[in-house]
Order: structure tokens, then sequence, then C-alpha cells
């Protein structure tokens, strides 16, 4: 459980933090930055959970904001887990996005040409969310390359497929699509 008495502790201020194993860290680590920009993701997510509120999008998107802590705890290399294990990322938890993506896709029809963010409010917020998301992945694929760092398998597949998602998330958005802008290939030479 977290307990959080006090919000600022001043330990920051040299430009460091602590991860969950205790080691310090640069505000600018790799780490830190790649559970930082998933951090903005859920907080852009937070802003389409406005545009949601009452509709079946609202669900799985506040469950995907619940499990974006768990991937950010496993980047953090939190050991705070249930139980007292270090918390990660499952592979079930990529098998339930990998079922949400289905289910969406299955009610619109198929993209003919690539879409431009936009549409309704809610579909331009996802589609920020999604462009963060993909971010957050090149800095996890960067930070797992690098010697004597890890990134868990599970945790790199679940954001490759949240940006998945978030991308048919905001198709549906746009009225199932209908009202998807689409790329006019040359439309302004």
């Amino acid at each position: 459980m977290v307990v959080l008495n006090r919000i600022y502790t001043r330990t920051g201020d040299d430009g460091t933090t602590s991860l969950g194993s205790g080691d310090r860290r640069k505000k600018y680590d790799l780490r830190v930055d790649a559970y930082g920009t998933l951090d903005e993701v859920n907080a852009a997510i937070g802003i389409v959970r406005l545009h949601t509120a009452g509709d079946p999008l609202d669900t799985p998107l506040a469950h995907i904001q619940n499990d974006l802590f768990d991937v950010e705890a496993d980047l953090c290399l939190s050991e705070k887990g249930p139980g007292g294990a270090r918390l990660t990322v499952t592979d079930k938890q990529v098998e339930w996005l990998e079922s949400e993506i289905d289910k969406l896709n299955e009610m619109l029809a198929p993209l003919r040409s690539f879409v431009l963010p936009g549409g309704t409010q809610a579909a331009a917020h996802l589609h920020l969310a999604r462009t963060m998301c993909r971010r957050a992945e090149r800095i996890m694929v960067r930070l797992k390359d690098q010697p004597g760092e890890t990134v868990t398998e599970p945790s790199l597949k679940y954001v490759n497929r949240l940006s998945d998602f978030l991308f048919v998330a905001s198709r549906y958005a746009n009225d199932k699509g209908a009202r998807d802008v689409l790329w006019k290939p040359g439309q302004n030479r």
C-alpha cells in the first residue's frame, strides 16, 4: 500500500530521484524518462475520459490508467507489489488489451487511407495519447538496449499494444470511424 504523508521531500533538489529499488538516478535518466512519459500518457487519457463519461469506451480507459501505473512501477523497479514482490506487468494484461483492441476494431469499417488526428474531442486527445505512447515505447527500447539495463518483455508489449488500442479507440470515438479525418495524399500541391 502507498502512503504519502508528505508531498515534498527535498531529496530531488539535486536533480536526482529515487527508483523503487532505492537507487538514485538523474531525472533525465532513460528509466525515469520512460516512466515519466507513461505518466504523460496517463494524464492525456484522463483528459480523454472527460469526454467519454457514460460511454462504453470509458471502462477500458479506466482499466488502462491503472495498468499504466503497473507499467510505471515495473520500470521504476518497484519492490512493492502484492506480497512485497517486485511489481511487473503480466502477459495476461497484454492479452486483455489485445482483446479490447479486437472488440473495438470489429465495429469499425476497414481503413482506406491514413487517419489524421482530429474529429471529436475524445478522438483528438486519444491521438495525442497515442503519439506520447509511441514516444514512451521508443524510450523503453533505447533503455533496454543500454548495458546493464532491463525492460521486461510484457511491459514493452503492453506499451506497444496500448498505442494500437489508442488508435482504434480514436476511430471508435469518431462515431466508429464516420468522423475520421482522412489523409489526402498530395492534396495541397
